[in-house]
């Protein structure tokens, strides 16, 4: 991941630069690798840069031959070599950067640029001809990204990664929508991201082919082993994380031994790099090319002493030949660690907090034993209804509307947390289940096919999709009982005394008689429990009332339960 900030009309730019610099400076964990900034007319474009592929070349803002449209963006273009291959017009690249595909694709098409891309990503493109600046984010919302409004400056916008850029200079912040691109020539954003599944009203009636959603998934694995750094996976020893595992587990082996048979590389010509070749990433015929410099697949695991998760990843490890690492950690270093998760997090959702907590944790170790990129399970509930919450759906088209309506929030709640608890390292992680050809082929399913039943536990369709055991001839993807083994929530697995922890501590901090008088600026949204209103008032720390309208409370549907669990 990197950091954005960039501000559009601004007016007095050159006064305003040190400012922005100061202001992009507070999100540069997420990119320690450089910084840069380009102003231009009255807009300014800043960029903190995490590298991970076109690591030698790819500083930003990125710009085009005759710098007129410069680019500063946060993600991965998983298809940049196809697109590079297939552009209209030749176009001669600075970089081997995937982002910098985005200008050309600008030229060609417009606002329709991001209607190409495959990938994660915020970006924000200027225009100097046009004095025009766009920007845009990717279809989940996988990366965080906001839009700000300051009411003594009508005519200006602001853009950043996060709220801790925007806060000090804006009293109007929104987190941008997902799918959508921003024009300043109209100042209006418009959805761009129109799959056939977004009507939750309409329910699909796409008979199940277990090939096809297997063969769809390790497509998405596949893409996102793309890149020039060390990475690794994360591994609970659940049905998600383990299998992100063994695909990627099983493509490192390919490529291994693909490197060992080829004799050295060689060199591609600037003409051929322009077409894409000789580049990190798949190609027309799904083949990855990517560089592994680790000798084994590295996977990491997270849990109090003695937790469901570690043991069960330690397993899982086994099974698939990766040098796994488990990290513990007390109750004491994740109450330490508290305020600081809610700064990076820019939440007080109770959920997000209890998962963000062990995943910041784990995040600072794997960085620190320098990995750079990881894989994540993130997406498969929303997917496929695997809460244990969605027992209680009463029929295929209720169950389906909450699985759209949780997928179209994800930006909100589970894409946040990855997003924020591995940048707080400058650790990128990526999320092969919201991949967008994945998301057409599991959201079209008939619904009927995700029901939980006596006979049928959560996310059935993906443990069959990967159940090998009626083929002797296959070798199998999991342990019969991890593929099987029933979710457990992030922040359970971890331990079970870590929620009863929070919920003590939270008794000590917050007394009956706080909860009978909130504060005032926090209108009708009051926290309905000790923990809720302790976070609340640790946000309030770290940012002024106008940050909490970007925060969304996770709580289960037909559930009489208060405490806001997935289970």
């Amino acid at each position: 991941m990197c950091g954005i900030f960039a501000c559009h009309n601004h007016p007095d730019v050159a006064k305003f630069k040190p400012t922005a610099l100061k202001l992009s400076k507070a999100v540069r964990h997420r990119g320690p690798d450089w910084s840069g900034s380009v102003t231009c007319h009255n807009t300014i474009l800043c960029h903190e840069r995490l590298s991970i592929v076109g690591v030698e070349s790819g500083a930003q803002p990125l710009t085009n031959a005759d710098d007129s449209i410069i680019l500063a963006v946060n993600g991965e273009i998983y298809n940049h070599r196809q697109l590079r291959k297939h552009l209209k017009t030749p176009y001669h690249f600075k970089t081997t950067s995937d982002c910098e595909v985005i200008i050309p694709l600008y030229l060609e098409y417009g606002i329709d640029a991001p209607k190409h891309l495959d990938g994660m990503f915020s970006f924000v493109l200027y225009d100097k001809k046009q004095d025009r600046t766009i920007a845009a984010r990717d279809p989940i919302g996988i990366t965080t990204f906001y839009q700000g409004w300051s009411s003594s400056q009508p005519g200006t916008t602001y853009f950043a990664s996060e709220l801790k850029s925007l806060h000090p200079v804006c009293d109007k912040i929104e987190a941008f929508p997902p799918g959508h691109i921003y024009d300043s020539a109209t100042g209006e954003r418009t959805r761009y991201f129109q799959p056939s599944w977004w009507d939750e009203k309409k329910i699909p009636s796409t008979p199940l082919d277990l090939k096809v959603l297997r063969e769809t998934f390790e497509k998405s694995v596949r893409k996102r082993l793309m890149a020039e750094v060390p990475y690794g996976v994360l591994l609970s020893g659940g049905l998600d994380s383990s299998l992100v595992a063994a695909i990627a587990q099983r493509e490192s082996l390919r490529l291994r031994a693909l490197a060992e048979a080829q004799a050295e590389p060689t060199e591609e010509s600037p003409e051929a790099m322009d077409k894409g070749e000789g580049l990190v990433g798949i190609d027309d015929d799904n083949k990855l090319s990517t560089m592994t410099f680790l000798p084994q697949l590295n996977s990491f695991s997270i849990g109090l002493p003695g937790s469901p998760d570690n043991k069960a990843a330690l397993e899982v490890a086994k099974f698939l030949g990766t040098k796994h690492h488990v990290m513990t950690f007390t109750i004491e270093d994740g109450l330490n660690a508290l305020s600081d998760v809610i700064y990076h997090l820019e939440t007080y959702d109770v959920t997000t907090i209890r998962a963000s907590t062990p995943m910041y944790l784990l995040s600072r170790k794997i960085k620190a034993m320098g990995i750079k990129m990881v894989l994540s399970g993130e997406g498969s509930d929303e997917i496929f209804g695997g809460y244990l919450y969605f027992h209680n759906a009463p029929n295929k088209d209720e169950f389906h509307e909450e699985c759209v309506k949780r997928v179209k929030n994800l930006h909100l709640a589970d894409c946040l947390r990855a997003n924020k608890s591995t940048s707080a390292w400058g650790l990128e992680a990526r999320v092969p289940f919201l991949d967008k050809e994945f998301l057409e082929v599991s959201m079209n399913i008939d619904p009927q096919e995700k029901m939980i039943t006596k006979d049928k536990i959560e996310k059935y369709i993906l443990r069959k999709a990967f159940d090998t055991s009626d083929d002797p001839t296959a070798a199998p993807y999991l342990p019969e009982k991890i593929l099987w083994r029933q979710k457990e929530q992030f922040s359970d697995g971890v331990g079970y005394g870590w929620i009863d922890s929070l919920k003590e501590n939270a008794e000590l901090h917050v007394t009956d008689e706080m909860m009978k008088n909130p504060k005032p600026e926090w209108g009708t949204d009051i926290p309905d429990t000790k923990e809720a209103y302790w976070y609340r008032t640790m946000f309030d720390e770290h940012f002024p009332p106008s940050c909490a309208s970007t925060v969304m409370r996770w709580t289960p549907k037909w559930s009489k339960q208060t405490d806001p669990s997935g289970r």
